[in-house]
């Protein structure tokens, strides 16, 4: 056969031949493949890309892919008769395994196939990166369809996967992480540049070999890839229209945010202390992230230098929030380290102000501790809640969820109410923020099934939480409630299928295939904000903010100094493993404006008059437009700025009362709110 690929480096010992003249249009095997991968077991192959060979061995399946075992230290024929090349067949994707199986180890040009960026969590590791057929990503088959409630849905988002996805490999059986050799290499397909982010178009410009290994279909390129190549596959770069997030309306804004472990207790610092910890490290053995700290120790960065890669990432994504409440999951629980309960929330909050240049964010103290679980019922993570305090303020304080067995594996939901800066309770909204029991490890009693592990017990604490939410709101008179958090169950699985039952809606974003989570290459939502009746009514707008998720682990903190590239920048990319969430709210009545005019009368002048009116009263935090007429006229819209706006009126050529009127128009021009005033012009 014809050698269609050759790898001599990057320790896979293999070549490929395909039998000569084919790829074209016509099959000349039908439901048989016309290539042959050939496993030499050693170094030093001098096989080459367009030789004409014969080779003789041993043909066995080898996880799932065909095989010729051949022994290097029988000759290689290289033919020097003539032979007609082969041409990469250019094709669709196949959907099933009969199409691929009939292709394996075959030449292809995809090349028009549209392809979307699936799966990055093991570029920077294992060179590959995950492809979905299509426009988007594939997507976690329990986002889609409840596998209890609607198994033909979930069968289906099962089927789609399957027939949509394929990975773009390097070539080479190196591990980045671990493989000492290659450290010096830059990892393949991305860099600063090149991105790869999930639910980017992908387009494979050069001919692949279509490979099996590890349980997927796989494009394997000719010869083992270094770096970025640009010439076999081109990636769309997403990150500027997520450079911030979309305009949700609303005169306040609440989000939720997972900031990934952050501990402002280093592993270094609690070694310091008396504790022991392991660590992962960089290719120098510099120590960067905690492996595990015992005992209850941190779980984040290894050092100072480390938190302060991991903190600048982080505080740059929330200050470009631009939001009035932020819920916060994963940040240390400090009283389990010795230290007050918010010493982590304080620094992190400190942290943003110091970057904003201003007093942008308070924290919500926590409950005392005799209204707090007993300490060894708490986690060394927990939630908290940063707030814009010229925008919100607290009414009354903290509350934790306590005595509740349905959160023993879990974090205890944690609430606060908020309220406009000058308004009445009467305006007033609570927001709990939760994290659930997660899926990564089993609970005892619990089979693991679509859902993955303790989902009973999230259903427990969904059911749990709405309990509380009602006696939260009831204490505190109030109406609006929000639930935020990690709920670590995608949006039709079973505990948020009982919050939907119990009447809460879960708020999806405006924009369509947006997710919060990217897991085992599927795109979902773990992160979730859900509203009420009365909180859903004051929703303007829902946007999942994808800065996280979508980008490859490459870019985190945690993988600072990994490979020769470096992938570290000081921006909000990859702050987190989680998309943030965020929803505008209209938390005042509209229909309350008021006009007053200031001044209230003018005199002309030489006969005309004018004057700049200033209006008031038209709540004093709101935010948007207000359009000024004169006797019906419309003369202008301004901006409100505090509860204020000004115009000048006129000129008025004889006296009288004119009547002013201001229309609030909002964030959408959607007039909610109207009033006159009487302007008196004498002589």
């Amino acid at each position: 056969g014809v050698v269609t690929a050759a790898y001599p480096t990057g320790d896979f010992f293999s070549f490929v031949i395909q039998t000569e003249g084919t790829g074209t249009a016509t099959d000349a095997t039908p439901g048989s493949s016309d290539a042959l991968w050939v496993f030499h077991r050693c170094c030093g192959m001098d096989a080459e890309v367009g030789q004409y060979v014969e080779v003789t061995g041993l043909v066995e399946e080898r996880f799932g892919r065909t095989q010729l075992v051949y022994d290097p230290d029988e000759p290689l024929t290289v033919l020097d008769e003539p032979f007609d090349p082969v041409t990469p067949l250019a094709t669709e994707w196949w959907t099933t395994e009969t199409e691929r199986e009939a292709h394996e180890s075959e030449l292809l040009d995809v090349s028009g196939v549209p392809f979307t960026v699936s799966n990055n969590f093991n570029t920077n590791r294992f060179g590959e990166v995950g492809l979905a057929a299509g426009d988007r990503p594939l997507v976690s088959p329990t986002e889609v369809a409840n596998p209890n409630l609607d198994p033909a849905g979930y069968q289906a988002a099962l089927a789609d996967n399957f027939a949509r996805g394929v990975v773009l490999d390097d070539g080479a059986d190196w591990d980045y992480l671990n493989d000492e050799f290659s450290w010096d290499d830059a990892v393949p397909w991305i860099d600063r540049e090149t991105t790869a982010r999930v639910g980017a178009p992908a387009t494979v410009t050069g001919p692949v070999i279509l490979d099996f290994g590890f349980g997927d279909w796989r494009f394997q390129p000719t010869s083992q890839v270094i770096g970025t190549q640009p010439s076999l596959v081109s990636f769309g770069e997403t990150r500027p229209e997520n450079a911030a997030p979309a305009s949700v309306g609303g005169d306040l804004r609440i989000a939720t945010f997972n900031v990934l472990n952050y501990f402002n207790t280093t592993g270094e610092d609690f070694e310091a202390a008396g504790g022991s910890c392991t660590y992962f490290t960089d290719r120098f053995g510099e120590e960067v992230t905690n492996e595990e700290c015992v005992p209850d120790g941190p779980r984040g960065a290894a050092d100072d230098e480390d938190l302060d890669r991991q903190q600048r990432k982080i505080v740059t994504a929330i200050n470009a929030l631009d939001a009035s409440v932020v819920s916060l999951e994963e940040i240390e629980n400090s009283v389990k380290l010795g230290e007050d309960r918010d010493d982590a929330l304080q620094a992190l909050t400190e942290a943003l102000n110091a970057a904003a240049g201003t007093e942008r964010w308070a924290f919500v103290p926590s409950p005392a501790p005799e209204n707090l679980p007993a300490l060894e019922d708490q986690d060394v993570i927990r939630t908290a809640f940063i707030y814009d305090p010229s925008t919100v303020e607290l009414v009354g304080g903290s509350e934790v969820l306590v005595g509740s067995p349905a959160f023993g594996n879990a974090r205890q939901p944690l609430a606060q109410a908020f309220r406009p800066v000058g308004a009445s309770d009467a305006d007033a909204f609570a927001v709990i923020v939760n994290h659930f029991k997660s899926k990564g490890s089993p609970c005892a009693g619990e089979p693991n099934g679509p859902q993955g592990n303790c989902n009973q017990s999230r259903i427990a604490q969904a059911r749990a939480l709405d309990g509380f939410a009602d006696e939260f709101a009831a204490e505190r008179d109030l109406e609006q409630v929000f639930l935020t958090g990690d709920f670590n169950a995608y949006s039709q699985e079973d505990p948020m299928v009982v919050l939907d039952t119990l009447g809460w809606t879960n708020l999806e974003s405006d924009t369509e295939d947006e997710w919060s989570y990217s897991f085992d290459g599927m795109s979902g939502s773990l992160d979730h904000v859900l509203a009420n009746d009365a909180a859903l009514a004051e929703v303007t707008g829902v946007d999942i903010w994808e800065i996280n998720a979508n980008e490859a682990l490459a870019f985190e903190y945690s993988r600072f100094n990994y490979n020769v590239t470096d992938f570290y920048e000081d921006n909000l990319f990859r702050a987190s493993d989680h998309n943030p969430e965020l929803v505008g709210i209209d938390v005042r009545d509209a229909s309350e404006v008021s006009l007053a005019l200031s001044p209230s009368q003018v005199k002309r002048k030489r006969g005309i008059s004018t004057a700049t009116v200033t209006v008031t009263g038209v709540d004093d935090q709101a935010t948007g437009i207000v359009r000024f007429l004169v006797d019906g006229e419309p003369i202008g819209q301004r901006a409100l700025l505090e509860g204020s706006a000004s115009i000048a009126v006129g000129p008025f050529d004889t006296k009288g009362n004119y009547t002013v009127t201001v229309e609030y128009l909002g964030d959408d021009d959607n007039l909610p709110g109207t009033d006159s005033a009487t302007l008196r012009v004498g002589n």
